[in-house]
């Protein structure tokens, strides 16, 4: 019996806006799987349009979206929290939950039941490590057994917490689950790759005329730091560094263009990965209808039931 439907897939397949069309349909509530659209003010860069989550008027309900202030740092332990407590407030109305997203991380962190630990700083390894470069720091973390999303390398302070988390972890038996696993129906948005880059192509320039540049600015008149927003990749980290003064317009543009596309592929990987640790996913082409699409999802769902 599926207790919740999870619509998944890479930037710009287009999950969003099955995801509000179905949980409209079905009187469901969305629970957002995107670790960057948890922030306020992040909004043209994370793709966080709210007035997609109206249909016909209808608003339909949808949570940890605009739960933090920008130049926070949330994390997949703070998510599964958030999730469950969303999750259970959706539950108790009898209602249907739909998790949507594109960050792996935080699905498979939820519908697997991660054991995971509130990490303290370690102010001494950190000492340890910080004239390391990101090199002599990658290669550290690549010796540890778990498997690291590449995001954990991309940066140095990056590679020292993940860095830190491990060493953490090692030193401590967590033989429980604090959540139980959850038995989701899985829908995967398939994109071609070439349809998928030509969408990625065209999303970045419409949202730079949308004022992204503008919005990055706002972030950082606001006193948020360009190493903070820097931290959050993509959009944020290459709009930033273009508004300090460190790459010109068109290197800026070139950059972004090309991790946006490098991180869509990211994504299926990580899917194509959960598919491999045992997760049933049902790719539906994202070019048939939504109609098509919700018949499908309706049909493998009330008879998972």
């Amino acid at each position: 019996m599926y207790e919740l439907i999870t619509v998944l897939g890479p930037t710009a397949s287009g999950k969003t806006s099955l995801a509000t069309a179905l949980a409209d349909e079905l009187d469901a509530e969305i629970i957002s799987a995107d670790s960057r659209q948890v922030y306020k003010g992040m909004d043209i860069g994370t793709g966080k349009d709210v007035a997609d989550y109206v249909v016909e008027g209808r608003q339909v309900p949808y949570h940890l979206i605009d739960i933090c202030e920008a130049g926070e740092k949330y994390n997949v332990f703070e998510y599964q929290h958030d999730f469950h407590r969303a999750y259970s407030a959706i539950r108790s109305k009898d209602r249907i939950p739909v998790l949507c997203g594109g960050t792996g991380m935080y699905i498979e962190s939820v519908l697997k039941g991660y054991k995971l630990l509130a990490v303290p700083e370690n102010s001494r390894l950190r000492e340890e490590l910080k004239d390391k470069s990101l090199k002599e720091l990658t290669e550290m973390l690549q010796a540890y057994k778990p498997l690291h999303n590449t995001t954990d390398s991309d940066s140095a302070k990056r590679a020292i917490r993940a860095i830190e988390i491990e060493e953490y972890t090692k030193r401590r038996a967590v033989d429980y689950h604090e959540f139980a696993p959850l038995n989701s129906l899985i829908i995967g948005m398939d994109i071609g790759r070439e349809q998928r880059r030509q969408t990625i192509s065209a999303r970045l320039k419409s949202r730079l005329r949308e004022g992204m540049i503008a919005e990055v600015q706002a972030l950082l008149d606001n006193d948020i730091p360009p190493e903070n927003l820097i931290y959050y990749g993509l959009e944020y980290k290459f709009i930033t560094l273009y508004l300090i003064g460190e790459m010109s317009y068109n290197e800026m543009y070139d950059r972004l263009e090309t991790a946006i596309h490098r991180f869509a592929k990211r994504q299926m990987t990580w899917f194509r990965g959960m598919e491999r640790r045992g997760f049933r996913i049902h790719w539906l082409d994202c070019n048939l209808s939504a109609k098509d699409k919700i018949e499908i999802i309706k049909q493998l769902f009330f008879i998972g039931k």
